[in-house]
């Protein structure tokens, strides 16, 4: 006796494989859908939420006694002179701090690829140092440098120069500010560029020189547009960095003096901190709103085109 399978039988064979499999990826994504829906999804809807809302730090015994504002906190911050001054001293550290970041890193990243033969691991590892160290510790060795007696005023004393208080001026503490964000995070920059240049066959080069081009035009004609990729990556990269910089006001002057160095991210901290939980989610999210933009228009501008 011999036993036909039908194509109906094949047909559920196949959707019940098909039903083991998919159970089976659910299994493996689990772990990552649990705690993204417990540190991700569900804060940020519910941070959207309280921006909707007159939540202050007195309501948390009672979150849904609040009253809905609908975008009032919204209007508010607009309304509000000091967060306008935080959005402009928010562009003014992706203005300064991006390009300074990302030509430290390109020099750098083509010394050591073709510049620096001896001990180049050396070199890479002291040059990428400032990312892996304690910003806390780093922020205190800048404030006495900084300060009026510190480090550099007295080295400028030595050559003549009277040094100000630079953390306590108006003018001068945005820039050791942005100085502190270049220094932490040129070797990032230099890493992902060194890796860019790395991938660019020596073929180019070679029959670039065979042709009589120079350094110079090797760099203009072949590394730069070659590069482009990884440009847009490391610009992207610093420009969400310094969208949402936190760290180094924070550390140094807190926002000061009177709010010059104080950013978005420091003043929706600020805002946290005086208990005014619906106005400093508001800010949170013009925040991701002003990084969703910024990058789109990085794409836009340095995508490559064939």
């Amino acid at each position: 006796m011999t036993t036909t399978i039908g194509p109906g039988t094949r047909g559920g064979t196949r959707r019940s494989r098909g039903a083991r499999r998919t159970a089976v990826a659910w299994l493996f994504l689990a772990p990552f859908t649990v705690v993204f829906l417990l540190y991700t999804a569900i804060p940020t809807v519910s941070a959207l939420g309280f921006s909707l809302t007159d939540l202050r730090g007195s309501d948390l015994r009672h979150p849904l006694a609040v009253n809905f504002t609908g975008l009032d906190n919204y209007l508010r911050l607009f309304q509000d002179d000091s967060f306008l001054r935080d959005i402009l001293n928010t562009a003014l550290f992706v203005a300064v701090g991006v390009p300074l970041t990302m030509a430290a890193g390109f020099a750098l990243a083509v010394a050591l690829n073709s510049g620096i033969r001896r001990l180049r691991g050396a070199f890479r590892t002291v040059f990428f140092a400032p990312v892996v160290t304690n910003v806390v510790a780093v922020a205190l060795i800048w404030q006495y440098a900084f300060n009026a007696n510190g480090t550099v005023n007295k080295v400028l004393g030595a050559v003549g120069f009277g040094g100000p208080n630079w953390l306590d001026d108006q003018h001068l503490a945005m820039p050791v500010v942005i100085l502190l964000g270049v220094w932490r995070n040129f070797g990032t920059a230099m890493v992902l560029f060194l890796a860019g240049l790395q991938a660019i066959p020596q073929d180019v080069y070679e029959a670039a020189s065979l042709d009589g081009a120079g350094r110079w035009r090797q760099l203009r004609h072949i590394t730069l547009p070659l590069l482009l990729p990884t440009t847009l990556m490391v610009s992207v990269l610093l420009t969400v960095f310094y969208l949402q910089v936190f760290d180094e006001p924070y550390l140094l002057t807190n926002g000061g003096p009177l709010g010059s160095t104080e950013s978005v991210a420091l003043y929706t901290y600020h805002q946290f901190g005086a208990g005014e939980l619906g106005v400093s989610s508001a800010a949170s999210f013009v925040m991701i709103v002003l990084v969703a933009l910024v990058s789109i228009v990085q794409f836009r501008l340095l995508r490559p085109r064939s």
